[in-house]
Formats: structure tokens, sequence, C-alpha cells
């Protein structure tokens, strides 16, 4: 998978930003994913992710991470078509944007590493743009159990 990292805090290590592109070439695996899937993560701090959330979910506050999946047609919009004789485009999830100040509060008050909270969110971001949702008590069983099952065959656990 072709994942772009970028960390405009300058904080994270060459490490952990290598395990976090570890751990979501693996949920890629788990989820059979072509290999030339493309994706991009970027890390940020509350007051950068405060402006996203409240310009595109319209929520006045900063949130640990923020999904946007390019598959997912949003109102009014039309889905896109190939033509059967195109050469295929490798498929772009989308971009997932995680802040680090949330990371760190989170990992504190879970009562775990930083590494494993930002390992969380990113796959948490990564199911979303996998087209998984927490909307419904169904869908979040759904999602959730995946999550779980994708941490802990991984080895990232609690």
């Amino acid at each position: 998978m072709d994942i772009t990292m970028e960390d405009e805090t300058k904080t994270l290590t060459p490490e952990q930003m290598a395990a976090v592109t570890d751990l979501l070439d693996y949920a890629a695996g788990y989820l059979k994913l072509p290999a030339d899937t493309e994706m991009s993560v970027t890390y940020m701090d509350d007051a950068a992710i405060h402006v996203i959330n409240r310009e595109y979910r319209h929520i006045d506050r900063p949130t640990d991470v923020i999904s946007f999946a390019l598959e997912e047609e949003g109102e009014d919009e039309l889905p896109i078509i190939f033509d059967d004789d195109e050469p295929m485009m490798p498929r772009n999830l989308g971009d997932i944007m995680i802040s680090l100040d949330r990371t760190q509060a989170q990992a504190v008050e879970y009562g775990h590493s930083f590494e494993r909270e930002l390992g969380f969110l990113a796959l948490h971001g990564f199911l979303h743009i996998n087209g998984y949702d927490h909307m419904t008590k169904e869908d979040e069983a759904e999602m959730f159990g995946l999550q779980k099952e994708i941490l802990d065959a991984y080895g990232l656990k609690r």
C-alpha cells in the first residue's frame, strides 16, 4: 500500500511513523485491499484539527481523528465510472488526520502508551475510509469488533 505521511507538528520519530505505516499495511492485507491502494495520514495539533472539524463537520472543537473517504459519494455527487478498456488507476481511499495533542491526552486517560493510541486512531480512521462506521449499534459492533480483531492480531493490545 502507498501511504503518504506528513507530520505537521514535526514531533513524531521516524520509528513512530514507520509503526503506523506497518499497522496500516497489515490492516490493508487483513481487508485484502489491492497492493497499489493509496491513502494519506496527516499528523497535526489540536488547533489545526479544530479548524477542519469546524469547517467540514460543523463541530466547533478539536477531535482525535478525522477521515475523508474519497470513494464515498456526497450529496449531489455522481459516481465516477470508467470504461472497461481504460487502464485502472490505483485505488485512493482518502485522507486521515490525527491530532497528536488528543493522542497524548487519550493515551494518559486510557492508561496505555502514546504509540498504542496512535495506532488505534490510525486504524480507526483507516476503517472509516474503507466504509465502516459506528452510527448505529449494529455498525458500531461490526466496526469496533473488526478494529479490536486487527489490533489484537497485529499485537497492539491495550
